[in-house]
């Protein structure tokens, strides 16, 4: 892997690497990162889409590479971090210079005796008042050197933290008095010194959703866990419209503007009048022609409290509650007018409605819009003109590259997003383990000699599957139980808690239970509950870190749960000895995105369930199925409890995306082999 690293680095030429567990994949990038950031002064950037990925790169894996390699490089590397704005504390906005957006929360708090002191105990935030915790930020404030928030332990709650930060939008920049001391600015000034810059995929995100300065300038882009990063691209570029959102907007204007608001409200409450009675779902022919007038009115009542907004003059300008009122004011006006415009506009956008209750319990009513594909700008703002190399233990689904590649805009894929007028090149089949040849379609796209490739030239790009160090048909078995009738709208079936019980029973607990949805988690842990002498714990019990460690700790334990604990659950030993997932985990029919997706490549005669609800779902099986080995003395078995994954047509491509366990639909065996893992440990 470090080998195929360092060639994508000198040709220019994209790389997808998959590596599985245990691997050392980090340290299989890092190497010839830092190696090619210092030696060509090419600066690097390194993306994680988790924060525990993230802190291992930046406080174990980056310091034992920088010094492994410092007596071979010219001078040391030089190491950034770099997260977006609201991560920071705002110093201005804690010393009373940027108010809140929330009455009585922040500066009316009264300081407690010998507060300064006697710092509070390490109590857990959800149970401390919204006071405490803002109390407690205004002590930390003092004495941080990062202002990270992920510096803060223990953490507070969303809604303390948004008292003492600002976003990007709302900081005042140049404007600000306390320029000098403000801790996003320092981040973002050592990233732009840096040689290896440390970020999230949040972050690429942004960039990619056309904000690219929030990166500093760089010439390579490593992606960790990259099997994510569409997901989190879409997540970033999706937009909500709501009266909620709209009388904050206003509420803002009035407070720290003194402007009045009425047309503004007046709109929001005619918009509100008109999508309460819609029903939820998408607008596969757009906005109805009454919600997108509704919508419009909305626009224009922003775009007037803009003009209404603006500074009259320095002081204005420097006006911290001024600038909050008119990014909020801003932001709502770009939503409106996203959603607003004409249908053969926003052919390659999704628009949906759906409900949800906030935080008062209080159901809303929303409008929200996302793009249809991200392909193209994943690879217009994050893969052209640099070298790109995206790696995950899941990169290959049914064998191949090809999906992953789709969907970051280096190979054509058939809906109405495309990924620019260029000639896209393809991979060789990654089933046997090889790197895939990358046959340029057209002229080369590395310069003589190497080189990265221009903008708007074909992209190169290869795959390569490095393997695994675990032998995983002897470390693990993948049990599908095909004499279960397939599942249905029940949460779950009678035959399906019957299998679990024996299982369950035969790994004597040990197990991590894995569902798809939270209704089928909670029947199947109060039925285990009442048959099994086990402890069974529920996601939802407690935090989730909280529950992964008394899973672990204690062996006879279960936990049960979600989408969450598919990936990132990091459990070896003899803790998990089992991996039951209920159902192959398509998303839903009604998941407006993917479904809009879907529909779209049927529409450009592609197989809409394949290139969208299977990928989809392969890529869950792939990280599920994962939970089981991480490490080489792992044993266990991974039982999916839906007969279509050993029936169906599609079950050989589904299978072929999970680690190559030893196969079979046999209980009895499964049974046998659980049962001697009980009795050995």
């Amino acid at each position: 892997m470090a080998v195929a690293v360092a060639e994508s680095l000198r040709t220019g030429e994209h790389l997808l690497v998959q590596a599985g567990t245990g691997t050392g994949k980090s340290l299989g990038y890092l190497v010839p990162a830092v190696r090619h950031a210092v030696r060509a002064d090419e600066r690097v950037v390194v993306s994680t889409a988790t924060l525990a990925l993230q802190r291992q790169v930046l406080t174990r894996d980056l310091p034992l590479v920088t010094t492994a390699l410092a007596s071979h490089l010219p001078r040391p590397a030089q190491i950034a971090l770099l997260k977006g704005w609201h991560n920071y504390l705002c110093v201005h906005k804690v010393a009373g210079g940027y108010p809140s957006d929330e009455q009585g929360t922040l500066f009316d708090v009264p300081e407690r005796p010998g507060a300064a002191e006697h710092p509070p105990e390490d109590t857990d935030s959800g149970r401390e008042s919204l006071g405490d915790q803002v109390v407690r930020l205004r002590e930390w404030a003092e004495e941080t050197a990062t202002g990270d928030r992920d510096d803060l332990v223990p953490g507070v709650s969303d809604r303390a933290w948004r008292q003492v930060s600002v976003t990007a939008m709302e900081c005042l920049g140049g404007q600000c008095p306390m320029l000098a001391q403000c801790f996003p600015e320092a981040a973002r000034a050592r990233s732009r010194e840096a040689d290896v810059v440390v970020t999230n995929h949040a972050m690429l995100g942004i960039a990619a959703s056309g904000s690219p300065n929030v990166l500093p300038e760089h010439q390579v882009i490593v992606v960790d866990e990259a099997h994510e990063l569409a997901d989190r691209v879409t997540a970033q570029a999706t937009a909500e419209l709501s009266l909620p959102t709209i009388d904050h907007a206003a509420r803002l204007a009035r407070r720290h503007g003194g402007v009045p608001t009425t047309d503004l409200d007046t709109a929001g409450q005619h918009l509100a009048s008109v999508i309460v009675p819609l029903p939820e779902g998408r607008f596969p022919q757009g906005l109805p022609d009454d919600v997108r007038t509704a919508v419009a009115t909305v626009r224009d009542a922003a775009r007037t409290m803009l003009t209404a907004l603006k500074p009259d003059g320095a002081r204005d300008a420097a006006d911290g509650g001024r600038k909050m009122a008119t990014s909020t004011m801003l932001a709502l006006f770009e939503v409106a007018e996203r959603m607003a415009a004409d249908p053969e506009q926003n052919a390659a956008t999704v628009l949906w409605c759906a409900r949800g209750e906030d935080r008062r319990g209080v159901t809303t009513t929303r409008l929200h819009a996302a793009p249809l594909a991200v392909a193209g700008l994943v690879r217009t703002h994050l893969l052209a003109g640099r070298s790109g190399v995206l790696t995950s233990a899941t990169l290959t689904l049914g064998g191949s590259f090809d999906a992953t590649a789709r969907a970051v805009g280096l190979a054509q894929r058939p809906d109405a997003a495309p990924v620019g007028p260029v000639t896209l090149v393809g991979t060789g089949d990654a089933a046997t383990g090889g790197a895939g040849d990358a046959r340029p379609a057209g002229e080369a796209t590395a310069a003589p000699g190497g080189g990265r490739p221009a903008a708007d030239a074909p992209q190169r790009w290869r795959g390569l599957d490095v393997g695994s160090p675990f032998d995983y048909p002897r470390q693990g078995i993948c049990y599908v139980a095909k004499r279960l009738p397939p599942p249905g709208r029940e949460p779950a079936t009678e035959a399906q808690l019957d299998e679990i019980a024996t299982l369950v029973e035969a790994a004597g607990g040990r197990t991590l239970g894995l569902f798809t949805s939270r209704r089928a988690a909670t029947v199947a842990a109060e039925a285990m509950r009442e048959r099994l002498d086990v402890p069974v714990l529920l996601q939802g019990d407690d935090q989730l870190p909280t529950l992964v460690r008394r899973f672990s700790d204690d062996e006879p334990t279960c936990l049960f749960g979600t989408l969450s604990l598919w990936q990132g659950v990091d459990v070896p030993g003899p803790a998990c000895r089992l991996v039951v997932i209920d159902r192959i985990p398509f998303p839903r029919p009604d998941d407006p995105v993917r479904s809009a997706r879907s529909d779209a490549v049927a529409r450009a005669g592609g197989n809409g369930f394949m290139s969208v609800s299977a990928t989809h779902a392969a890529l869950l099986l792939a990280q599920g199925a994962g939970r089981l080995v991480r490490s080489s003395q792992d044993r266990g078995v991974v039982a999916v409890l839906d007969p279509r994954l050993a029936t169906a047509r599609y079950g050989e491509y589904l299978q072929r995306s999970m680690p190559p366990f030893w196969r079979t639909t046999d209980r009895d065996v499964v049974v046998s082999a659980l049962r001697r893992l009980a009795g050995s440990d």
